[in-house]
C-alpha cells in the first residue's frame, strides 16, 4: 500500500551525496547470485527472509530512502537486495536481523500498541527515530544495540538503492534516474532500451 509522503530535497539531496561511496561498496560486494540476470530481481520465494520479514525490510527500507517524484527503496527493490546478500556475504547478519526486526515489532506494540505495518508513517518515523537515536526501550533491545542496527539497515539499504542492479536492488535504475547518470550499456544486447 503506497501512502503519500512529504520528503524534504534536503533530505534526497543529502542520499544523492552519500551515493557514491555506498555505490562504490555495493559495486564492491561479492558473490551475488545474479550476475547473469541484470536487473531482474526475484519475486519470490525469499532466499533467506521469510515473507513476514521480507514485507518489514520493506517498510523499514522506504522509511530510510522514500518515493518522491522517483521511486524509493520499495520500487528499487532493496529488500531483494538485502534478501540476496544475507544468502551470501552478509550470511553472518542473518541472525541480527532476525532479532533486530523482531525487536522492531515490539518496539511498534511498545510505543502505538500495533505492529510496525499498521502505523502511519510519521509513527513508523518515530519507532525508527527511537531506534537511531539509541532511545528505544532497553528492556527490548537489551542484547542488540539498537542504533548500531538501524545503522546496518541504513547502509543495506543505501547499497541496494545506489549499486548496480546486478545485485539485486536498484531495479529499473531508480537511483541512476535520480542522480541523471547514463543507463549502464551492453554490448550487443538491448536489454535496457525499455527501462
Amino acid at each position: 500500500m503506497k501512502r503519500k509522503k512529504e520528503a524534504g530535497s534536503s533530505r534526497r539531496d543529502c542520499l544523492k551525496i552519500l551515493a557514491a561511496a555506498a555505490g562504490g561498496v555495493a559495486a564492491g560486494v561479492g558473490g551475488a547470485k545474479l550476475v547473469g540476470r541484470l536487473g531482474a530481481p526475484p519475486s519470490g520465494p525469499w532466499l533467506v527472509l521469510t515473507q513476514s520479514e521480507a514485507d518489514l525490510v520493506d517498510l523499514v527500507t522506504e522509511q530510510i530512502i522514500p518515493a518522491d517524484e522517483f521511486g524509493g527503496a520499495s520500487a528499487a527493490g532493496v529488500v531483494n537486495f538485502i534478501d540476496q546478500q544475507l544468502s551470501g556475504p552478509y550470511r553472518e547478519q542473518t541472525q541480527s536481523y532476525r532479532a533486530g526486526l523482531k525487536r522492531i515489532e515490539e518496539t511498534s506494540r511498545e510505543m502505538f500498541g500495533r505492529v510496525f505495518e499498521a502505523l502511519q508513517w510519521d509513527e513508523q518515523t518515530r519507532v525508527l527515530q527511537a531506534l537511531e537515536s539509541g532511545k528505544a526501550s532497553k528492556k527490548i533491545w537489551s542484547d542488540q544495540d539498537a542504533a548500531g542496527f538501524f545503522r546496518m539497515v541504513c547502509d543495506h539499504t543505501m547499497q541496494g538503492y545506489y549499486g548496480s542492479p546486478k545485485h539485486g536492488g536498484n531495479r529499473n535504475y531508480v537511483s541512476y534516474r535520480m542522480m541523471g547518470l547514463e543507463y549502464p550499456r551492453v554490448i550487443g544486447q538491448n536489454r535496457y532500451d525499455s527501462v
